[in-house]
């Protein structure tokens, strides 16, 4: 029974998959089903195995995000990589924690953390742990620096704990993920001692306003600790100066963190090694595989120069969890938050990394920044459209020209609902500048140069239908889901 259902759910993802360019980017969910999955009871008696595969092909797979489609543009989620979806099932079905305790999938972790922390360009010091992602892996990030940076100081805890830590104060760039602040908040930063940065005309964090309000809080009385820079940020893809916000925080004793969740890769591709100039001198990183490796979702990781560091701040001891022999590595437990941790995440990693290689790494990365050249460069020729930022990572702002709408803001939100409705492409909104603006990002491995032809004649025909119809008219048309496409390769990518 389990090796027939076993294998009708693969024939099923085959198909699923292979279709997938064909079928809408994403459907609306009636609100009774949306009720349904909410409140529907347990039965009294089990149901059968093969009843899992007809409820997910009935309830779950017509309503997805869209990120699985190459003509989804509107946030940084990708497609799993074929090798990290086989590998899911092979790590689920051993089961080991990668937490506590010795198996071999916690010593493939390790071994992938220190790939993937070559691949960053961090020194062969660097070790880390896999996260949920690049949310939580900001969390360890800023707890761990809180720990180091209240430990040399001698007040790590007791009464002079409690006097330092209402005196810490944080640093990002204003246009920095949002994960940054709540992670603040969880470990104990308020809003109040939190610096946003503003940046330059560039998107990228100004390091002599950095100085300046570094200077200004240490004559306050405050404790500047930790300064987080960001690798590709979420709106338009900017890198911010590594080199002299290193030098700051040496010279200030505070830790640098970068947030390369989206472009924490950068350093292997030509066209951007420049930017990366010092990453190997970062106290840590935040680097998201199920971004832009497409390792299937739930895969991040923090990368630190010392792993040492996360022991500081991580390691508890329990009478029912003792180590082995003396000898024997810390356990992944006292490197993070989480003691039970799924091996699920190092061996997707592997896998992809594995099918990949090195070459293949970059080769993807170099596939989505050519993709997005091709789309600035299409959006700067449109007498319609007009390019507000992007770049260097992989994503275009842009606006609709020629209106003569009192709110610009207002008809790029509507248009991109418009498009989201319609279901061939999807797109989002995003504030550059204090204005609300068109964003498309590329993540896809199955996004070529006709799906970026399909988003602008989309937004295009939806400013059109804007002016023609009333703003909560529906579209007139949706694509239907059509079957028998096999998956596309690229042997380029080398992603199938």
């Amino acid at each position: 029974m389990l090796r027939d259902e076993l294998v009708a759910a693969a024939e099923w993802v085959c198909q699923y998959l292979g279709q997938l360019p064909e079928t809408p980017v994403s459907r609306p969910m009636p609100a009774r089903r949306r009720a349904r999955l909410r409140d529907a009871p347990l039965d009294r008696t089990g149901g059968e195995l093969w009843q899992i595969l007809d409820f997910v092909r009935e309830e779950i797979a017509p309503f997805p995000t869209g990120n699985g489609h190459p003509a989804f543009f509107a946030w940084i989620n990708s497609p799993p990589a074929p090798a990290g979806l086989i590998a899911e099932l092979l790590a689920s079905a051993i089961n080991a924690t990668c937490g506590m305790g010795e198996n071999a999938l916690m010593d493939l972790e390790r071994g992938t953390v220190r790939t993937l922390a070559d691949l960053a360009g961090l020194p062969s010091t660097a070790g880390g742990v896999l996260t949920s992602g690049g949310s939580m892996a900001n969390l360890l990030a800023l707890a761990t620096a809180r720990t180091w940076f209240l430990t040399r100081r001698g007040s790590a805890d007791g009464p002079a704990y409690d006097r330092d830590h209402a005196r810490l104060t944080l640093y990002y760039n204003a246009q920095a993920h949002m994960s940054v602040a709540k992670a603040a908040a969880c470990i104990g930063i308020p809003a109040h001692r939190l610096r946003p940065i503003p940046s330059d005309t560039q998107h990228r964090l100004d390091p002599a306003a950095l100085r300046a309000a570094v200077t200004a809080d240490q004559a306050a009385g405050l404790l500047p600790f930790c300064t987080v820079t960001t690798l590709g940020t979420t709106a338009t893809g900017a890198v911010d100066p590594l080199e002299p916000v290193t030098a700051l925080c040496r010279s200030t004793g505070m830790w640098h963190h970068a947030d390369g969740a989206w472009g924490g890769l950068g350093a292997m591709v030509p066209a951007l090694a420049h930017l990366y100039q010092g990453v190997a001198d970062v106290d840590s990183m935040t680097v998201d595989p199920h971004k832009t490796l497409s390792v299937p979702v739930g895969c991040g990781a923090l990368l630190v120069t010392d792993p040492e560091y996360l022991h500081t701040a991580f390691s508890h001891r329990a009478s029912y969890l003792t180590p082995g022999e003396p000898d024997t590595l810390p356990w992944l437990s006292h490197s993070t938050i989480e003691l039970t941790r799924p091996g699920t995440r190092a061996l997707a990693l592997w896998a992809t990394l594995h099918h990949l290689g090195g070459d293949g790494v970059a080769a993807l990365l170099q596939h989505y920044l050519t993709l997005a050249d091709r789309l600035r460069e299409k959006i700067t020729a449109s007498p319609r459209l007009e390019l507000v930022a992007g770049g260097p990572w992989p994503v275009a702002c842009f606006r609709l020209t020629g209106t003569t709408t009192p709110d610009p803001g207002a008809l790029h939100t509507r248009v991109a609902r418009r498009v989201q409705t319609a279901g061939r492409a999807y797109l989002a909104t995003v504030t550059v500048d204090d204005r609300t603006v068109l964003r498309a990002c590329l993540c896809n491995y199955r996004t070529h140069e006709s799906d970026l032809d399909l988003l602008l004649r989309e937004v295009l025909q939806a400013a059109d239908s804007d002016c023609a119809e009333p703003p909560d008219a529906p579209p007139r048309d949706r694509p239907s889901a059509t079957a028998g496409h096999p998956v596309q390769s690229d042997d380029a990518v080398r992603t199938e």
